[in-house]
């Protein structure tokens, strides 16, 4: 929709008229201070990552937990692309957007080319799940705990402190802002004005969100990619993604997702029989659990179905509960990827060495590659072709 935003004062948010979505807010951070916490964390992620998290006594011996180690063993167990996922979640991605920021800070000052940058940052932001491995780490202390005693790491404190300065970094962190920042416009007025000829010329750019007239390469202004009204093959990718997770989840569910091996004895344990075997002891963390690995994959799939379904048949109703239902599923996404982290620091913990053993089944590889998809899906997604049911002069009411 097309509409003119006012200066946005501090601790004042702007919001799209018709769908309500968040335009802007008054409380974001300089890049100062995102460069203070990305050097913050910088500092942070040795600690954080290299030293032990948890550690268990078993047996008369000390074992210790670190993320790096868990992420290693799953690697050496015959699961590298389910390890990579892991390690992208909770390593990569925090690490791209310390440096991102780091660059941005330093590249403004030396003049150098920050819009790639920039293009990355406004992806990155759900691929950070520091928070969720926090969660993980505690279900995986309490399903150890049935078999020796659980105590808290060295580095607990310095992955909590990371975890807590990533989440208000990513709160704080205005795309918009840094790209105003860093490519400001020349003698820009306050409200333009476009002729009425040229406004059905304006288009808003897919990458970077600048409504704007093309330049004569056909791009954006600012990011200087090729500005066009809709996304390319969106429903096409969407659709193959969304298949493809669905088969996905039928061995995920089905296959055993941990293994343990109790005096030699194999205990295969599926995504329910691990969930059920939680609620003997612990009913809420079960909850969660089930919330995070059931409930939350398969509604991902339901929804996108009929959002799919009701943008091929042109459906003219319940658009803005539909576009709610599209940002509630990019924001809870993420949280499916709890089952793995919790097999990380597992398998960190508990060694083959050791009479008591633990090791993922061949699940972990699916319900991990439909996790990725969905969140795939739902990015691939353009909520603009939902509003293309209804004509621009129609009222815009569920």
């Amino acid at each position: 929709m097309l509409f003119i935003l006012p200066d946005v004062g501090k601790n004042q948010d702007a919001f799209c008229p018709r769908c309500q979505a968040k335009i802007a807010r008054g409380n974001e951070w300089s890049l100062n201070k995102l460069a203070v916490m990305a050097a913050t964390m910088l500092l942070l992620m040795p600690f954080a990552y290299a030293e032990p998290l948890i550690s268990i006594r078993l047996l008369g011996t000390a074992i210790s937990a670190t993320l790096v180690h868990g992420i290693w063993q799953m690697a050496m167990q015959g699961s590298p692309i389910t390890a990579s996922m892991v390690a992208f979640c909770t390593i990569g991605a925090p690490c791209t957007l310390v440096i991102s920021l780091l660059y941005l800070f330093f590249g403004q000052r030396l003049g150098m080319n920050l819009r790639p940058v920039l293009l990355m940052l406004d992806r990155l932001k759900e691929w950070v799940m520091l928070d969720i491995y926090l969660i993980g780490m505690a279900v995986a202390a309490i399903k150890v705990k049935d078999y020796a005693d659980v105590n808290t790491g060295l580095a607990l404190p310095a992955f909590i402190a990371l975890t807590l300065c990533c989440i208000m970094t990513l709160t704080h962190l205005n795309i918009e802002q840094l790209w105003a920042k860093c490519y400001p416009e020349p003698n820009k007025p306050r409200y333009p004005v476009y002729r009425r000829s040229n406004t059905a010329a304006l288009r808003i750019c897919l990458a970077c969100h600048y409504t704007a007239l093309r330049d004569r390469r056909g791009r954006c202004p600012r990011c200087h990619v090729p500005l066009r009204y809709r996304r390319r093959q969106s429903l096409q990718k969407c659709w193959a993604a969304l298949i493809a997770a669905m088969v996905l989840l039928i061995p995920a569910n089905l296959l055993p997702i941990s293994i343990i091996y109790i005096n030699g004895a194999r205990n295969e344990s599926t995504i329910l029989a691990g969930i059920g075997s939680l609620a003997a002891d612990n009913i809420p963390v079960a909850v969660v659990v089930f919330i995070a690995s059931i409930l939350v994959p398969f509604t991902k799939v339901v929804v996108l179905l009929t959002l799919l379904i009701s943008i091929h048949f042109k459906v003219r109703h319940g658009l803005k509960t539909r576009i709610r239902l599209l940002r509630f599923l990019g924001w809870i996404g993420r949280w499916s990827m709890l089952d793995l982290f919790v097999i990380s620091i597992t398998m960190s913990l508990v060694d083959r060495d050791q009479l008591l053993a633990f090791t993922m089944g061949p699940a972990a590889f699916y319900f991990g590659a439909a996790v990725i998809l969905t969140i795939l899906a739902v990015n691939w997604l353009d909520s603009r072709l939902i509003w293309d049911a209804y004509a621009t002069n129609a009222e815009y009411a569920d």
